[in-house]
């Protein structure tokens, strides 16, 4: 990292976009953290990365990325490109336009990224961060790339001893050349089923399957936003979250009061119900749940982030029937817009967005680049 002297911000570089179908709900969480960064303590560089991959810089201005009347941001194609500079002492970005000499930034203290989705959020991009000595927000590579696999988040929480569901993988080879066994291994599942790219998120590509001749082209469904693709057995109970902050220096991870998502006039919580329907979507926090329940979530989640070696944040997911409690899935960065939970519980528990966001950033600054 590069010192920051007292007599200056801390300049964080807000990375958000990218080549995911999550693009437009990355753009929404950037205008939700542009609008609630402290600009007294921190000087803000919002760098997009577009659908296409191309790194630029992007306005200031918050209205332009939220989520309005239906209508999904994105990055423009317009800007200069940025350029990580990639000497492995953190610190610079440069920004190049055609016909000019390319200009540096100037120093980056800490990199916000706001990404969801491949690309973005399965430690590729970490990766990136990582080589350059940058600093940033949230997991680190292994567990960036873990949590986005639901197949190998399972393998991880359930060799814990943490409870997941029923669940089988098809592997694309295995689609191609056997398509009967993976379809026998879906059957010993029972139906409903839940046929979900494996690694997806905001509920992209997910479809609910009833009946065993809709199950080919569910997965086609998925297949379009991963070849490789999870089927989970339906469980029942509620759906539970609970938001995880990282601990501070040695301390253990911290946990919200979990949330209750209540869907009404959609078969799940789908993309459409998350952020686009949202009259049909109530968040309750926190959940009705009792103490005991609550408590068991809280050590659940926590215990979720420590296997998967999670870092700055996660939203740990469950379904709770009664006193049983299975975890779903892990989403290292949840999203951060107005219809989303994970600010929502922090804020019922006690610590308000901009706090939040000072928080997270405070906690990569902290942090070494590099093994640890």
């Amino acid at each position: 990292m590069s010192a920051h002297s007292t007599d200056r911000k801390i300049r964080v570089a807000v990375l958000f976009g990218g080549r995911s179908g999550e693009h437009p709900i990355s753009c929404a969480t950037a205008a939700g953290v542009l609008r609630a960064i402290d600009r007294e303590r921190y000087d803000v560089l919002p760098i997009g990365i577009t659908p296409q991959g191309r790194w630029v810089l992007v306005a200031d201005d918050p209205d332009a990325l939220a989520l309005t009347g239906g209508d999904l941001p994105h990055v423009p194609e317009t800007g200069g490109d940025v350029v990580v500079v990639m000497d492995g002492e953190g610190g610079e970005l440069v920004v190049t336009e055609p016909g000019t000499v390319p200009a540096a930034l100037g120093d980056v203290d800490v990199v916000l990224p706001l990404l969801h989705g491949p690309f973005g959020e399965d430690g590729t991009l970490q990766g990136l961060l990582e080589m350059a000595g940058l600093p940033y927000v949230g997991s680190g590579v292994l567990a960036s790339a873990v949590g986005m696999d639901k197949h190998y988040m399972k393998v991880v929480l359930a060799g814990h001893g943490l409870p997941v569901g029923p669940y089988t993988v098809i592997p694309p080879r295995l689609w191609r050349t056997d398509r009967a066994a993976a379809l026998d291994a879906v059957a010993g599942l029972g139906l409903p089923v839940f046929v979900k790219p494996a690694r997806g998120g905001s509920s992209l590509g997910i479809s609910r399957v009833d009946r065993v001749e809709d199950l080919e082209a569910a997965v086609a469904a998925a297949q379009e936003h991963d070849p490789k693709v999870i089927v989970e057995a339906a469980l029942p109970g509620r759906e539970i979250e609970c938001a995880v902050l990282q601990g501070r220096g040695d301390d253990a991870p911290r946990t919200a009061l979990p949330g209750e998502i209540v869907v009404t006039e959609h078969a799940f919580y789908d993309f459409e119900s998350k952020y686009l329907d949202g009259d049909h979507v109530r968040l309750r926090c926190p959940a009705d749940l009792s103490e005991e329940t609550s408590d068991r979530v809280r050590r659940l989640a926590a215990e979720a982030f420590d296997a998967l070696g999670c870092e700055g944040l996660a939203r740990v997911d469950f379904f709770v029937d009664g006193t049983t409690v299975t975890i779903n899935e892990v989403n290292t960065m949840p999203g951060f817009t107005p219809f989303s939970m994970y600010p929502l519980m922090w804020e019922r528990t006690g610590v308000a967005y901009p706090d939040l966001v000072d928080e997270l950033v405070q906690l990569a600054l902290a942090r070494p680049t590099g093994l640890r």
